[in-house]
């Protein structure tokens, strides 16, 4: 594997990040919506650095149908409800096509019925569909190659790794 994003680097971004959210939706509450399972690692470290009062829920969801053909988008559970005055903001770990995200949005959107802030770890732009809307991105991965680590999986393996790396066809 050829490390593309340091444990450093993901460190330094990380705290960038929570400078940005801590100017922009602070001074309130925030409800953290992480979807799981890629997400968790960077939303731990994340909120950990946020510095306004805030809950943090998961949600699962799944865009796919039998095997690997996407499909409408499902939710898993129920959604949190939002509590009067807390702004919203969903963490994600990747966003590449970005059906998946623009139909989050949109979903959830409608079911707050106020705006939802996103927060995405590895933005892929080279793979996009579609414009999506994100307002914090972590890094800028140019590359169409396919990445693991900080929470990023291949077939459930690699969430682990402290860094980001773009995965060989050997350690598939």
């Amino acid at each position: 594997m050829q490390v593309v994003f340091s444990e450093r680097d993901i460190a330094e971004r990380v705290g960038g990040l929570a400078r940005e959210i801590n100017a922009d939706l602070g001074g309130g509450p925030l409800l953290v919506l992480g979807v799981l399972k890629g997400s968790v690692i960077f939303m731990a470290d994340l909120i950990r650095r946020l510095e306004m009062p805030l809950r943090f829920e998961v949600v699962a969801l799944s865009s796919y149908r039998d095997g690997d053909e996407p499909g409408e988008l499902h939710f898993y559970g129920m959604l949190p409800e939002a509590r009067p005055g807390e702004r919203i903001l969903v963490v994600e770990d990747i966003v590449d096509t970005g059906r998946t995200l623009t139909e989050l949005r949109r979903h959830l959107d409608a079911h707050y019925g106020r705006p939802v802030s996103v927060c995405v770890f590895l933005n892929k732009p080279g793979r996009r569909r579609r414009p999506v809307a994100v307002d914090y991105t972590g890094f800028t991965y140019p590359g169409d190659g396919f990445v693991v680590g900080y929470g990023l999986d291949y077939a459930g393996r690699y969430r682990n790794l402290p860094f980001i790396a773009l995965l060989e066809p050997e350690d598939r």
